[in-house]
Parts: structure tokens; sequence; C-alpha cells
């Protein structure tokens, strides 16, 4: 039998619950459908949010052959065959929609090989991500496809597909009541795939009334306190930086630890420390900066589990090593000063001078070819003389 959450899937948009602002009449979603014109698409949104529903109603209201497949199970030979496959569809006038989820698990290599197909209509590309497509999926397929950013599901909405599912399922209010309902969408962290998950094994618990005791048994699995789109991802990751720059090493890896067990991005952990080396370690240790490169390399080329060794090694380092915002601190005040003095004119003795018209105006007068080099007039513009970063 399959999964409730699998049986409850929409098959159309009038079914969806939420994601108002890519279906709602005008917007892009019911545009794409109404018109028959699918366009390659990147929709970026957290798990349970509707990625894979939306893509499959659109190709079936476009009337385009649907192919699903994984960036975690795939590689490049099944897109190949895929691509062979739309091929021969494509001189019959019909159109190939493949959906790829979790596309960010491909490499550059891999996603280098939709280009040409999807430049030349062969395929309309539908990809999944759970990760910032800026950052996992190269330019040119950006640059070939529209990213449409879908939000968490709020509790109003998943408590609206519970009652739907209760009414399907013919779950009575006796059987499951409003309480619990509540419950169930209060633990689903806005995964709607997670919320019926649960409410399916609840049934599986008990014959009798479930009740918000047992929901919580049934979703016990889910690690308390700690949702990657939610409060607690932002809370935590403020302690993980705050301890770095308070040189408490026992806190940044104990935040660090909690970050990884709930399942977050190392590759989001390890961007934060390339930042943090530069805005809170800066010149005082002017070489932690490559550490925090590497260690995003390395995460990026290894992977997890293995890849938990450099970001502790990086961030124990972090941690313990001399701190300094200076550049940071200078870089604040720069960006001020150019955005009130934005046309201040570059002095002549520091202009280029390609012709002698210009050297004869006074362009580049007084400046010498050597090291060291201080011109008596200064280098900075009149009107931020006084500027002094360091």
């Amino acid at each position: 039998m399959e999964p409730l959450a699998e049986r409850m899937r929409p098959s159309s948009l009038e079914q969806v619950v939420g994601q108002d602002h890519l279906l709602k009449q005008g917007q892009i979603i019911s545009e794409i459908i109404a018109k028959k014109q699918p366009v390659s698409l990147i929709l970026w949104g957290p798990p349970g949010s509707g990625k894979t529903t939306l893509a499959r109603i659109i190709a079936k209201e476009v009337e385009a052959e649907f192919i699903e497949i994984s960036a975690v199970a795939s590689g490049k030979a099944d897109v190949m065959r895929v691509i062979e496959h739309a091929k021969g569809n494509q001189r019959l006038k019909q159109q190939t929609i493949l959906f790829v989820d979790e596309i960010h698990r491909f490499n550059k290599a891999q996603q280098d090989a939709f280009l040409p197909h999807v430049e030349n209509g062969t395929i309309i590309l539908i990809g999944a991500t759970t990760e910032n497509p800026s950052f996992e999926v190269i330019t040119p397929l950006l640059s070939r496809s529209r990213v449409l950013v879908l939000e968490p599901l709020t509790k109003t909405e998943i408590v609206k597909i519970l009652k739907q599912t209760a009414k399907a399922e013919k779950l009575t209010a006796k059987r499951l009541p409003a309480k619990s309902i509540d419950m169930l969408a209060e633990l689903s962290g806005g995964d709607a795939r997670v919320a019926l998950g649960n409410l399916e094994l609840a049934t599986q618990l008990t014959k009798g009334t479930i009740t918000p005791e047992i929901v919580q048994t049934a979703a016990q699995k889910r690690i308390p306190g700690y949702d990657k789109n939610g409060e607690a991802h932002y809370n935590i990751i403020s302690a993980f930086i705050k301890s770095m720059r308070g040189s408490d090493a026992n806190a940044t890896l104990y935040y660090l630890a909690r970050m990884l067990q709930a399942g977050e991005d190392p590759k989001f952990v390890a961007r934060r420390m390339v930042i943090f080396a530069s805005e809170d370690v800066g010149i005082a240790a002017s070489p932690a900066l490559n550490l925090a490169v590497a260690t995003f390399q390395a995460v990026e080329r290894i992977g997890m589990p293995e890849c938990q060794y450099n970001l502790y090694h990086c961030a124990t380092v972090l941690a313990k090593c001399q701190k300094s915002r200076v550049v940071a601190d200078a870089m604040h005040q720069a960006q001020a000063a150019a955005a009130d003095h934005p046309d201040a004119p570059v002095p002549l003795h520091l202009r280029n001078a390609p012709t002698k018209l210009m050297k004869d105006l006074g362009y580049q007068q007084g400046t010498k070819w050597e090291a060291n080099f201080k011109h008596p007039q200064g280098f900075l513009p009149d009107e931020v003389k006084e500027l002094e970063l360091f």
C-alpha cells in the first residue's frame, strides 16, 4: 500500500495548499499551465513544500511526458538515456519534462550535460533543490532556467492538509481530535510529508483515539529544537559564531556538533567560517582565511561524514586564534565614505595620462614610479581628505 503522503499528493493546482505566490491566477506556474508553454525551472524550497508535486502537475497539465530521476541515485549515463528518449519524443512533437530531484547533488560535469539539450528544447528541465541554487547549480544552467522559491508551509496550511486527509481517510473527530491535529502541525516543521508520515504512524500505534501523547510518540525521531529553516537554525549558528568570536572553543565545538547532528548542510557552516576568518580574525591571523577556504573546498570534495574533521579543525583554530575587526570596521567606513561622496573627482596627479595633452593638464604630475612613493598631495579626493581607516 502506498504511503499516506503519496496517496494524498495533489493531482491538480486546485488541490495544492500553499505557495499562492506561484499558483494564484496571473502568477508564473498558473500562467505556464494556462498557456501550456512549459519552461525550465529550478524549484528551491524546504522538504515537503511541494516541489515534486508541482513538477508532476505542470507535466500533466501541459500534456508532456514526465520523467523523474534523483541525483542521489542517478548518474550521467542515466541522464543521457533520458535525453535519447526525449529526442524520439521531439521527433513526434511530444514535449519531455525531466524532473531531477536534489539537483544540487549533481556535480558540475553532470550539470553541464543538461545544457545543450535544454538550449535546443529537447527537454524541459525542472530541478528541485533544498539548497541555495546560487551556490549549488552552475551559472549557465541558472541562466537558462527560472528559479522559483517555495516557502515552508505555515502551521495553518499544514492543519488544512491534515483535515483534508482526515476526511479522505474517514478519520472522525473522535478518532483524530483537533488538539492532535494541532500537535501534528506543530511538530511538522512546515513539512507536509512529515506531518502525514507522523499521522500515518500514529494511526498504526492505536485503534482508538489518536491523542497528543500518541502523536508525540509517533514523532519522537524528529530532532527537537532545530529546524534548518526556523528560528533555532539562526539561533544556533549565531551562538556558534559568537562563541568563536569570544574565543570559547568548547562552546564553538558544542554548537558545531548540534548543527551537524541535526542535519545542517556542512557547506553552510564552512561558508560562515570563511566569512568569519576575514570579518572577525582579519589581519590578526591572516592565514586563517586560507584555512577557512581550504576547509570549504575539503567539505565540497569529501562530503559527510569525513569532512567533519576539517570543520572541527577549522572551527577550533578560528576560536583559539587572535581576533581583529580592523578590516571589517575599515570596510564599513570606506563604504560610508564612498556612498557619501560617490562622484568625488580623482586627483589629477593620480589619473592615467596616455596622451601629451593629459600630461600638460597635470595628469600624473609629481608621481614617481617607485615602491612606497608618497605623493605630497596624498591619494584621496579633497572631499574625503580626512578619512583615516588605519
